[in-house]
């Protein structure tokens, strides 16, 4: 499986909030929000389709303006690791042995070609939200140098398989240089030199130590899928109308027994009724908020079958009845 570190998922859902989307925009996904806690990584389609997602609602730039968001610390022991390393381009060389650590579709390769050296980062883009990633991984090379040498080395030129976006201002403001687009290579071009920096905390006994924990975390990676758990909140969220479905009735359009739903769902974290619930609980307060239905419409496409039942069971959940949840 494709995946993506869940660092790089909440930067990015962290930075569109900072840009004027809440917290409620992100409840209804694959991967909600406020279930990325005790997550270490993402399959890659989901981080493509939230890049597609935002860059649609925040318009062009923002997967350059993630990237320029980007911290050492936020890739965690690996980005430690750089920081204490020698030279500022010696963290494309340790590439393929431990970016597997933020994802394992980065693989960059060094081109030096004199006083010129070509960072190249091999992907074939299959999709936009793919050439969205492409841009903030670029963009993030930038602040990530300047820190590990904690000096303004800037890139000569930066080039991207596809097309130009409408409004190329974040790029520039980015890179600071040329931005080609169209090219036949995704890569970003530095002086040799700059690439040979010394990083400002090089420390050969603490980059080694760094190392053998970036080593403990790669073996130890885990890959949690969430696409079970949203597949079938879709078919419960299809079935509430009529009412609310069995485990059972689920299982057969998913073809697999109650048993092997059960488990599935328990080793993604979850039970059955906890996916009725919160979908239950999700369908009604997006009604509550964003139409004019009657509380009596909302609780039978909520699958209740009497209004008071549906009234005792919104108090349960969210401590307010209907009526006062729609008033707030």
């Amino acid at each position: 499986m494709k995946y993506f570190s869940i660092n790089l998922y909440r930067k990015m859902l962290n930075c569109a909030i900072a840009e004027g989307m809440s917290r409620d925009d992100f409840m209804h996904l694959p991967t909600p929000i406020d279930t990325i806690g005790d997550l270490q990584a993402i399959p890659a389609d989901e981080f493509f389709a939230i890049h597609e997602l935002l860059d649609e609602k925040l318009g062009p730039g923002f997967s350059v303006r993630v990237g320029q968001q980007m911290k050492i610390e936020d890739y965690g022991v690996l980005g430690l690791s750089w920081r204490t390393c020698s030279w500022a381009g010696e963290i494309f060389e340790r590439s393929e042995r431990y970016f597997r650590l933020l994802s394992n579709m980065f693989i960059w390769q060094i081109e030096e070609a004199g006083d010129l050296s070509h960072v190249h980062l091999n992907r074939e883009a299959h999709r936009r939200g793919l050439e969205l990633s492409t841009e903030a991984s670029l963009s993030a090379t930038v602040v990530v140098l300047q820190a590990m040498t904690e000096k303004n080395i800037l890139p000569i030129q930066v080039s991207f398989k596809h097309k130009p976006p409408k409004d190329l201002g974040s790029y520039q403001e980015a890179f600071q240089c040329p931005v080609l687009f169209n090219q036949p290579y995704y890569s970003i071009t530095y002086k040799t030199e700059d690439l040979r920096t010394r990083t400002a905390k090089a420390d050969t006994s603490i980059n080694r130590f760094l190392l053998e924990r970036v080593e403990e975390e790669t073996k130890g990676l885990k890959v949690v899928g969430n696409k079970l758990a949203f597949d079938v909140e879709k078919l419960i969220k299809d079935s509430l109308p009529s009412g609310i479905p069995s485990i059972h009735q689920v299982g057969e359009h998913m073809g697999m027994s109650n048993r092997t739903l059960t488990r599935r769902l328990s080793e993604a974290g979850v039970s059955f009724r906890d996916l009725i619930k919160k979908t239950q609980e999700g369908v009604a307060k997006n009604l509550l908020k964003n139409s004019s239905r009657s509380i009596a419409e909302i609780a039978f496409e909520t699958g209740f079958s009497e209004q008071s039942a549906f009234n005792r069971a919104f108090k349960r959940w969210t401590g307010l009845a209907p009526v006062e949840f729609r008033k707030s």
